[in-house]
């Protein structure tokens, strides 16, 4: 009973020089969960200002937990130098890694060629951004599978963006010498319009040895569905040529198979009918679906965010009218859809 009331009686000069240092946790252990709530705010580059400020707040910590360290001046010292070679080596040894992707990463950030949900091709990667974050890009290939990239690699190579507001889709064919061309143009147009494309044009690319090169193209004003548009093109100028009684075949065709005069256009057993099942994209860009609309939501929400202070500067931030009611209800509920987008896509 005696040690125990000694022991009690030495706690508070034991505990007193220690204070400093668990106030330094306190706060940074506070700071980094107020960062981390900021990081999930809507506003455009939240996430990328947080996890700078979260490096910056450990870093002031580890040096403000060494200095009020109950400890000799000496061995403070000591310890400070020891951080510093410790960073400086991390530095050096990492510059070719996280420091470069981070420094490509604040490029490619500032450039804004590109954001969750467009298309992009790296050399040969392809596919719907998911992610952008402060050292890689994450994007979703034509397979759903996922595909991180470094930023280094991004930033060192060329980038080809789909145009959100729309894009060109093309499809080349091979026909022989024998057929007009400006009858083919015409039905390469007609398959075009048939796919959804408008404003449809055709080009001559090559005059081969055997037959020439025809390329259709036309604009696709809704980019989600790229890989329907380029598949559905490709099934009409089938349907527009063999309808025609346009032969797609090789030139060496006779040379390779001994087939007489027979025609190889298929016949038609029955006509297809719209498909009311969901789009390829649905199923293959789902996480990019998800970071898109994620997008969209956060645009949608700073862009409220700005009329209403600004209305409020205008008419009192207490004046109750109808309008200003309105855009805070609704300013809510786009809160509310994020919150829940970024639940799910954590989960």
């Amino acid at each position: 009973m005696a040690k125990l009331e000694s022991l009690l009686a030495q706690l508070p000069g034991l505990l007193l020089p220690l204070l400093p240092l668990l106030a330094v946790v306190a706060i940074a252990g506070l700071l980094l969960f107020y960062l981390s709530k900021k990081g999930r705010e809507p506003s455009e580059g939240a996430r990328y200002r947080s996890q700078w400020m979260t490096l910056l707040v450990v870093l002031v910590a580890l040096c403000g937990a060494i200095i009020v360290l109950p400890v000799s001046d000496s061995l403070q010292g000591n310890l400070l130098t020891m951080l510093g070679l410790l960073l400086t080596a991390i530095i050096t040894l990492s510059s070719t890694t996280i420091a470069a992707n981070a420094m490509a990463g604040l490029m490619i950030r500032s450039l804004e060629n590109f954001k969750p949900g467009d298309f992009i091709q790296v050399n040969n990667y392809f596919g719907r951004v998911t992610e952008q974050d402060l050292f890689h890009i994450e994007i979703q290939t034509e397979d759903r599978d996922l595909l991180t990239l470094p930023n280094v690699y991004v930033a060192a190579n060329p980038v080809k963006v789909v145009h959100a507001s729309g894009t060109v889709v093309t499809a080349e064919v091979t026909l022989g010498y024998e057929l007009d061309h400006h009858a083919i143009e015409k039905l390469l147009k007609e398959a075009a319009v048939d796919a959804g494309l408008e404003e449809p044009f055709v080009y001559v690319m090559d005059l081969g040895d055997f037959s020439v090169c025809y390329r259709v193209a036309g604009f696709l004003q809704n980019v989600r569905q790229l890989l329907s548009a380029r598949s559905k093109l490709r099934k009409h100028m089938l349907d527009s040529l063999h309808g025609a009684g346009v032969e797609i075949v090789s030139p060496n065709f006779m040379n390779q198979r001994q087939v007489g005069e027979q025609s190889f256009i298929p016949q038609p057993r029955y006509r297809a009918k719209v498909s009311e099942e969901p789009e390829p994209e649905a199923i293959v860009f789902d996480k990019a679906e998800r970071a898109q609309s994620l997008q969209e939501l956060k645009d949608d929400y700073e862009e409220l965010k700005q009329e209403l202070a600004k209305l409020e500067a205008d008419t009192g931030k207490d004046d109750q009218n109808e309008q200003l009611e309105k855009m805070r209800r609704r300013k809510k509920a786009i809160r509310l859809m994020i919150q829940r987008l970024e639940d799910r896509k954590e989960s």
